[in-house]
């Protein structure tokens, strides 16, 4: 509730969207539907959707600090299945998508990725593990996989480890600081969102630098 300097009382100010998200997001984690929307959008950031399943697991994790362990799961999980999938579009079908994956990722061309496959010549798999561990778009990653043929036990192992360590160490580090994390957030919400919105677009900015 807000008060003007006389200290009458005025409307209270509507919480931003992404406040509002961030509050509907704790209330979701107690509900049965909870796994089943972080499982979607795990899978399909690792093949085609542009936001990390970061966004949701944190919240997730808060809302309910016994589950934290079992969300990263579910996040781990959905994840490589998601980049298996990334990995099938750019075997099988990146002949047909490929327009459509440089028209609608940022910052990312067809001579961008023609560079990029060079990089996997050298590489190969500690690639993946890094894009699987940073911000750096993992789908990108995914997808060159299928392309260039990576060995996919090979691919597979790496995406395994690099997005299990990432989550989990999420889930952990909250499951052992989660009431302090919490009032943290609630209190700095507006800059820590700014900061991770930041942090995003700075992964795709990378992909400006290859």
């Amino acid at each position: 509730m807000l008060s003007d300097p006389k200290g009458n009382n005025m409307v209270q100010a509507k919480p931003n969207l992404f406040r509002r998200v961030y509050d509907w997001t704790l209330a979701l984690a107690e509900r049965k539907s909870a796994g089943g929307w972080l499982a979607a959008i795990s899978f399909a950031e690792a093949s085609f959707f542009p936001i990390p399943p970061d966004v949701l697991l944190i919240p997730l994790c808060l809302g309910a600090l016994r589950k934290a362990l079992k969300f990263a799961l579910i996040c781990s999980i959905a994840s490589v299945l998601g980049g298996a999938a990334g990995y099938a579009i750019g075997a099988f079908g990146w002949e047909t998508v490929q327009v459509i994956f440089y028209k609608y990722v940022p910052g990312f061309t067809e001579a961008k990725f023609k560079h990029l496959m060079s990089w996997y010549e050298e590489w190969g798999w500690p690639l993946v593990f890094l894009a699987g561990f940073s911000p750096i778009p993992y789908k990108i990653f995914t997808i060159a996989s299928g392309v260039l043929s990576m060995a996919f036990p090979q691919f597979l192992l790496a995406s395994a480890v690099s997005r299990s360590a990432r989550f989990f160490i999420v889930a952990v580090l909250i499951a052992k600081f989660g009431e302090p994390m919490k009032v943290f957030i609630d209190k700095h919400f507006n800059m820590l969102a700014l900061a991770f919105g930041v942090l995003l677009l700075g992964g795709f900015a990378v992909l400006k630098l290859l």
